[in-house]
């Protein structure tokens, strides 16, 4: 990637960041960016893999899910705080991209003990499989594996594992459509001993019936300021016993 482009993706996403209770539009952020509009929508989209408007939803929910679990403000509060003029909105957003209502999302300090699969959606019978690609002189913990239609982690896998420790992947009848592999887990570098978050991207891939299966490779790396935040609220990797794999 060029780096004049990655510095003006940059600097838009610290625009977010220091604006996430105001009203940004597209022209602010291309601005800030110092791009035309549609070129600068055009090589954010690339860069990240969302348009400039999903990533700043996601940074937005990615901060209320922080406020509910450090603070105590209320969650009409931390609605408004993250851009939402309307509590309704700001709970049904958080509900539909976290898989809980922000007052359960707190309850649960930000933990949940499952993960519910996306409902309504048969399976087709193909089988999704793949290898972990992981950085060297690391070493890493469970594993979360999960099919989502987006180049996030948002809303409710279509299937998932977890695995003990970077190791092949299997999703079995995955539901028919288009789907992309999003890995999550920590990382501690046996160097300085520090503890990051990594993640990886494979996709897009079909499923459809009568198609037996698909190879979905994926390179883990440090989470950066590129990748959107993951908003399913997911088990703590960090303390999760080593067991086998578990599907559901």
């Amino acid at each position: 990637m060029d780096e004049s482009v990655r510095q003006a993706v940059a600097r838009a996403i610290i625009a977010m960041h220091e604006n996430l209770g105001d009203h940004l539009t597209i022209d602010d952020l291309a601005r800030s960016a110092m791009f035309s509009k549609f070129h600068f929508t055009r090589i954010f989209q690339r860069t990240t893999g969302l348009s400039p408007g999903r990533f700043l939803a996601a940074l937005r929910l990615a901060e209320a899910k922080r406020l509910l679990v450090t603070t105590r403000f209320s969650v009409a509060d931390i609605g408004h705080q993250v851009g939402y003029n309307s509590v309704g909105t700001f709970s049904a957003r958080f509900s539909g991209s976290v898989g809980v209502a922000p007052t359960r999302y707190r309850q649960l300090r930000g933990r949940p003990d499952q993960i519910r699969e996306r409902s309504g959606e048969p399976g087709s019978g193909s089988v999704v499989r793949g290898q972990l690609s992981c950085p060297p002189g690391t070493d890493f913990g469970p594993v979360f594996v999960g099919l989502f239609p987006a180049r996030i982690l948002e809303g409710f896998p279509a299937r998932y594992q977890i695995l003990p420790a970077p190791e092949p992947f299997l999703l079995s009848d995955v539901p028919t459509g288009c789907w992309h592999v999003i890995v999550h887990t920590f990382g501690t570098t046996r160097h300085d001993g520090v503890q990051r978050a990594y993640t990886g991207i494979s996709g897009p891939l079909s499923a459809r019936p009568g198609l037996t299966g698909g190879i979905a490779d994926v390179h883990v790396h440090v989470r950066h300021r590129f990748d959107p935040p993951p908003l399913l609220a997911l088990p703590d990797l960090r303390e999760l016993p080593v067991r086998r794999a578990i599907a559901v």
